[in-house]
């Protein structure tokens, strides 16, 4: 599958001048929500994504997301592998497991992401998972922002990965996007405010 026409297509690849979560600007941003608008195009993504999971014959009992933005690429890949879907909430600075979702000892769970940065949300929701018993067995994501090494690429992880290197990583393909320091932004040199366009703006 090539991910990047898929977003391409759903005009969810967006070039401007744009603020990201982590204080940093880029000149190209993924807008998920656009590419899973669409529920066939979600299938066929998530689809994709759980063949590469099968092929690794790790054994998945549950797929969890946090909220919000995973939750929606989490249910169709759960759908896709056959197995629950569950979700994760903010609370305190980390997550929690609320609505009546319960997890047994030694589960075997998959953290998915709609994209992963730095992990560090994936990280917190696998926390969250750990300290009720179960086992995360693998991370997964539609699309992975170059910092963490996903299995089958040849990047390898930034010191920023918040990953752990023993837990493999699944995504459909690498977006290696320029980030810049407000300070050293040449688009902010140039006179451009930048936006953010994410779900937080």
């Amino acid at each position: 599958m090539n991910i990047e026409q898929e977003y391409i297509d759903a005009q969810a690849l967006l070039d401007g001048h744009f603020l990201l979560a982590s204080g940093n600007h880029s000149r190209r941003y993924l807008q998920s929500a656009k590419v899973l608008e669409n529920p066939k195009r979600a299938e066929l993504i998530c689809n994709a994504l759980a063949d590469m999971i099968k092929k690794s014959g790790i054994k998945v009992d549950t797929v969890c997301a946090p909220a919000l933005g995973g939750v929606l690429a989490g249910y169709e890949l759960a759908r896709s592998l056959g197995v629950r879907s569950i979700f994760v909430e903010k609370k305190d600075g980390g997550m929690e497991l609320r609505r009546g979702f319960q997890v047994d000892k030694g589960e075997h769970i998959l953290i998915c992401e709609d994209i992963i940065t730095t992990g560090g949300s994936a990280m917190k929701a696998a926390q969250a998972i750990e300290a009720l018993g179960a086992k995360v067995v693998a991370f997964a994501s539609l699309a992975n922002r170059g910092f963490c090494k996903r299995e089958g690429s040849n990047i390898k992880a930034k010191p920023e990965c918040k990953l752990p290197s023993d837990i493999p990583f699944f995504a459909l393909d690498d977006f290696t996007f320029e980030m810049y320091p407000p300070e050293e932004c040449p688009m902010c040199k140039e006179g451009s405010v930048a936006i953010k366009p994410g779900s937080k703006s």
